[in-house]
């Protein structure tokens, strides 16, 4: 019996009539078959050889020319790259990449074959997408892009990784990454209610996520420590954020003041149990972040003008603060969960006191 052979099809311009049209041709039961698959106005060769892959995958069946099938951008993204993520991004990880991967490249790229992206291509795709996306975006698309490439190149459905040496190109200006001062802190810790106050100390004094601070259980308090092995994302018990597999577990050290709270607060908790939450709802389930922050947290911020400030201002904060205090950067960082980098290139910020005391210990250097 005859090896079946993987076909790619042939596409071809043709005039039908007054208008030029992309055909499709190939082999079918011993017999020659064609189809139109578009107007050349309205398609590239490139998506017209798209869709006749994609009408030869049923005929193709498991055959194969040299062991390699041909894909779709969309397709193997679809059924290749992201099951293959699945098993090692954490669920909130995948719940944020696959919306990027599906509405920015999938939605334009989606059609393409594989084989046919070049490196030209989607550095054009990228500055397209300038003028609308901030830089933050662009990194994410840059690194799926190269992740993509990187697992088909793998796999030997193209020949190199053209997305390997993308750049960014210049992108919509970043808004202004804002911190609170030690006078704004002072003010808002008097508007909120214990619970509140608690929840904005452990995310201003202890650097702590929201997810982390909403799935503290009872039992992981101890004096002025507090271990964190959980944290809620989405209304479900998640473990800390980092690497799947890898330990994201940590113990932090609680303020003065937040253990003063603490003791005012936990007797107020219907449920003493280890496991218990230490901010449950009235159904003594977990909060949701937003609900917190909307409902009650960002109203009373509005009273006094701090309206402005999220969750990720308050970290910033910490980490702005625990910079100027000259608190040592690894101690810092262990402190938050993350490393270094994230510490002094994305948390960080330096105000005008800082930077006033630099130019003034430069220039002292030299005229004396």
């Amino acid at each position: 019996m005859r090896r079946k052979r993987f076909q790619k099809g042939t596409v071809g311009e043709r005039k039908h009539g007054r208008k030029k049209v992309w055909v499709g041709q190939w082999w079918e039961n011993g017999s020659r078959r064609s189809k139109v698959l578009g107007k050349v106005s309205e398609l590239t060769k490139t998506d017209a050889e798209g869709l006749l892959s994609k009408i030869l995958q049923p005929i193709n069946g498991d055959a194969t020319e040299n062991g390699v099938p041909i894909f779709t951008f969309g397709d193997y993204v679809n059924s290749v790259y992201l099951p293959t993520c699945r098993e090692r991004w954490k669920e909130s990880t995948r719940v944020t990449s696959e919306p990027v991967i599906q509405q920015h490249l999938c939605s334009e790229l989606g059609g393409l074959l594989m084989a046919g992206i070049k490196r030209p291509h989607l550095q054009a795709f990228l500055k397209r997408k300038a003028p609308t996306s901030s830089r933050s975006v662009f990194e994410h698309l840059r690194w799926h892009l190269s992740g993509i490439f990187k697992l088909a190149w793998s796999d030997g459905v193209v020949d190199h990784n053209p997305a390997g040496e993308l750049f960014v190109p210049e992108c919509k200006p970043e808004g202004e990454k804002l911190v609170m001062t030690a006078e704004q802190i002072r003010l808002a810790l008097t508007v909120f209610s214990l619970r509140d106050r608690l929840i904005f100390r452990l995310a201003v004094f202890e650097g702590m996520r929201p997810g982390e601070i909403l799935g503290i259980r009872l039992g992981k308090i101890s004096g002025n420590a507090l271990l964190i092995d959980k944290r809620i994302y989405r209304g479900k018990m998640d473990s800390p954020k980092g690497r799947k597999g890898k330990k994201t577990s940590r113990t932090i050290a609680l303020s003065p003041g937040t253990v003063a709270d603490l003791e005012l607060w936990l007797p107020m908790l219907p449920n003493q149990e280890p496991d218990a939450l230490l901010f449950p709802s009235e159904r003594n389930t977990a909060l949701w972040r937003d609900n917190v922050w909307y409902r009650s947290m960002q109203p009373a911020l509005e009273t006094v003008g701090l309206g402005w400030a999220t969750f990720q201002v308050l970290r910033r904060t910490n980490a702005s603060l625990g910079r100027k205090a000259k608190v040592d950067d690894k101690v810092a960082a262990d402190q938050r969960g993350h490393g270094l980098g994230v510490s002094l290139e994305v948390y960080s910020q330096s105000d005008l006191q800082q930077k006033s005391a630099v130019v003034e210990r430069i220039e002292s250097e030299v005229i004396r």
